[in-house]
């Protein structure tokens, strides 16, 4: 009993220690969820059931139909901590529809996802992370792994299992989802049977090419991209279940004889020279004899090589010249060995023509294809090569990069490759390569030059310059202009982002009277304006045509100068791009400056009629009787409406002589004629096309003859020649 006692507290005290080792484990590295469940359309994934060994790590696997499969995601945490909620971390591989949100208090989480193109994405992961809580538990991070599986099924089901050896033929595949079928472009090997997977406008094909004769059976063994589960969901796998198909394969009516070369070229060495071949023994081979291949095995086919064998190898194979004269694609027939018309073997290979580039064509971003190869700095362009025989071209462009691209063809008639000018090329012409030679073709590189807004034009006419994009409509300037300066600020052309180049400009200046006569008109083209050192391109624009210093209008204009020009005169610029030197329109700019002035001084002479005057310390009381027509001659000022362009105001104000009565023809001897200096305030009526005018008048003065002061009140007339 004591021994048992012992033994028992022995187990009770290493039972103790294992879990406290298991709980520092745990405390060391706590999880943060108890559970996680993923349910799609149909079915519900647990974290606790549904995993599976990726490389020694644990999976959560789940089935898919659709890429962007949409799934709720249910998560458990380990510990419910409503200060410090789960949150779940954003990732490319699925987009968050709803945000993970904590039910009944925390006891669960629940959110929406939907992925993101299920077949292609790799190490699908969803991390949570919980922040420290105010205990002062440090934050922490859980990852769980995803492993999405579907069910891929392919089926071979031929209606012709008839082969022959040395003729390749093609099926299709049945699958439910083609995309996830590995494909391979190289052929097995050794095999009686070989065979190679490909895709044509999304269709699975099987080329298959048999090397024995007889009944042979085919094993097809297809690898999938993405993963499946195998054993009840206990294993992963990529390999398909093996397909099997007996092929009964047949020996050709005529021998086929493989060459060691399957390109030949077609150009005048291998034409005249020939190219050295060496070819399967056809053992009725005669030695130094020409034997003729054509493309058909009836006599009388056009003639597309001569073969001349030369001398038997110890592989029993034969070393032969081959001549070429046309071109041949393996895909359009057999080629016939023939001697006398009688074809004795079948080989294949291509006869292409030489490459050549005939066509360089170049589509800028948004635009159409051009066969103007000029491209820019810091510009990405498509350029398309035409030709013959350039899918076998090994291109490359000096000093650009090639840019990989969805759009890119290659075909032997035609090439299509995006490349990337830099925007420090210090070249004027691109040179294309084909394998490391010259081909003869170039892509011209031609600095920017596009319109920019005229913002960089300055004007200066006696104040601060000022851009002339920021003047719009006329402006009135109520100072002489002693001269109109054009200055360019070359630094705000070319940014970082943009590049316009040199800015070919050109000024129509006229000069007009205030009756808008026109006194003078020039036109200033060719004046360019280069980008400076500031811009990227700078030490590739300057050249002697780039303009330096300031254009002043003075030393455009004949003889009449801005100084010299009479009030309300206009000033009429226009500046505008050089639209002969852009492919697109340019801009466009008006400058209008009108001489204003505030007002106008000059010596009128009018007829002031039917006056009333009153005389101050004089015996006639009142007002004395209207006078006949007098005269009046005035130094006026009149004023200008500050609003409007030589627009005066109704109402002028002088100072001059009057004539009282000087036009009165009456004998009545109480009329008398009064000479008086006066201050006059008159009225005009403000239309501007009126003959005859009546004025009015209001003012004093002194009268010389009787030596007293007077006003006067009364009417005039006004004649407008």
């Amino acid at each position: 009993m004591l021994h048992l006692f012992r033994f028992r507290s022995l187990c009770a005290l290493a039972t103790s220690l294992l879990l406290l080792c298991a709980f520092t484990a745990t405390a060391q590295n706590t999880p943060l969820i108890r559970d996680l469940s993923l349910r799609t359309d149909t079915m519900r994934y647990q974290l606790s059931r549904n995993t599976v060994l990726v490389q020694n790590e644990p999976n959560l696997y789940f089935y898919y139909r659709q890429d962007d499969e949409t799934a709720e995601l249910l998560v458990y945490p380990q510990q419910v901590k409503p200060n410090a909620p789960l949150r779940l971390v954003r990732s490319a591989d699925f987009s968050l529809l709803d945000s993970l949100t904590a039910i009944e208090g925390g006891q669960y989480y629940r959110a929406k996802l939907r992925f993101k193109d299920l077949g292609a994405t790799r190490y699908l992961r969803l991390t949570f992370r919980q922040p420290s809580d105010s205990v002062g538990h440090p934050a922490l991070t859980q990852t769980v792994n995803l492993l999405p599986v579907t069910r891929t099924t392919l089926e071979f089901k031929p209606t012709d299992t008839e082969l022959f050896i040395g003729e390749e033929k093609v099926f299709t595949l049945t699958s439910n989802y083609p995309k996830n079928i590995r494909l391979s472009s190289e052929w097995t090997k050794g095999q009686d049977i070989d065979y190679r997977l490909d895709q044509e406008n999304g269709a699975l094909r099987l080329h298959v090419l048999p090397n024995a004769l007889g009944t042979r059976l085919l094993t097809m063994r297809a690898q999938t991209e993405r993963a499946f589960l195998i054993d009840n969901n206990r294993r992963v796998s990529f390999a398909l279940p093996p397909i099997r198909q007996e092929f009964t394969v047949k020996a050709s009516r005529l021998r086929f004889l493989s060459v060691d070369k399957k390109e030949i070229t077609l150009d005048d060495a291998s034409r005249r020279k020939g190219v050295e071949l060496i070819l399967d023994n056809g053992r009725t081979f005669d030695l130094k004899k020409t034997y003729r291949i054509e493309d058909q095995e009836e006599a009388g086919g056009g003639l597309v090589a001569e073969l001349f064998t030369r001398q038997y190898l110890t592989n029993d194979r034969v070393l032969c010249w081959l001549r070429v004269y046309n071109t041949h694609r393996q895909t359009d027939s057999y080629l016939y060995i023939k001697e006398n018309d009688q074809a004795k073997y079948i080989t294949n290979f291509n006869i292409s023509p030489k490459i050549s580039i005939n066509t360089v064509s170049v589509r800028h971003r948004g635009g159409d294809w051009s066969t103007n190869t000029n491209v820019n700095p810091g510009e990405t362009v498509d350029v398309r090569l035409e030709g013959e025989s350039l899918s076998r071209g090994r291109f490359h462009f000096e000093d650009v990069r090639i840019i990989p691209s969805d759009s890119s063809i290659r075909t032997d008639a035609s090439v299509v490759y995006r490349v990337q000018v830099p925007i420090t090329i210090d070249k004027k012409r691109i040179t294309i390569f084909n394998a490391g030679q010259p081909t003869g073709q170039s892509l011209p590189v031609r600095e920017f030059q596009r319109p920019h807004p005229l913002d960089f034009v300055a004007v200066t006419f006696g104040e601060a310059p000022r851009p002339v994009t920021r003047l719009n409509g006329p402006v009135l300037y109520d100072k002489t202009i002693r001269d109109v300066v054009f200055s360019f600020n070359a630094g705000a052309i070319d940014s970082e982002q943009q590049l316009y180049g040199k800015q070919y400009l050109t000024f129509d200046i006229r000069t007009q009277n205030a009756k808008g006569e026109l006194i003078e008109m020039r036109t200033v083209d060719n004046i360019v304006v280069c980008p400076d050192g500031n811009s990227v391109r700078g030490a590739f624009y300057q050249d002697k045509q780039c303009q330096v210093g300031n254009i002043s209008l003075n030393n455009l204009l004949g003889y009449r100068k801005t100084y010299d020009l009479d009030d309300w005169s206009k000033i009429l610029i226009t500046v505008r791009h050089t639209q002969a030197q852009y492919q697109e329109p340019g801009f466009t700019q008006q400058l209008e400056l009108v001489l204003q002035r505030r007002v106008k001084f000059d010596i009128d002479i009018s007829f002031p009629a039917g006056l009333l005057t009153k005389q101050i310390n004089s015996d006639v009381k009142g007002y004395n009787s209207f006078n006949g027509i007098s005269l009046a001659t005035l130094a006026q000022f009149s004023f200008y409406n500050p609003n409007k362009i030589n627009k005066l105001r109704p109402y002028k104000v002088g100072a001059g002589f009057v004539a009282f009565n000087a036009f009165n023809l009456s004998q009545d001897a109480s009329v008398s004629r009064e000479l008086g200096i006066v201050v006059l305030g008159s009225v005009y009526p403000t239309r501007s096309d009126a003959k005859f005018t009546f004025p009015l008048y209001l003012g004093g003065g002194f009268l010389l003859n009787k030596q007293k002061m007077f006003f006067m009140l009364g009417p005039g007339i006004g004649i407008r020649l």
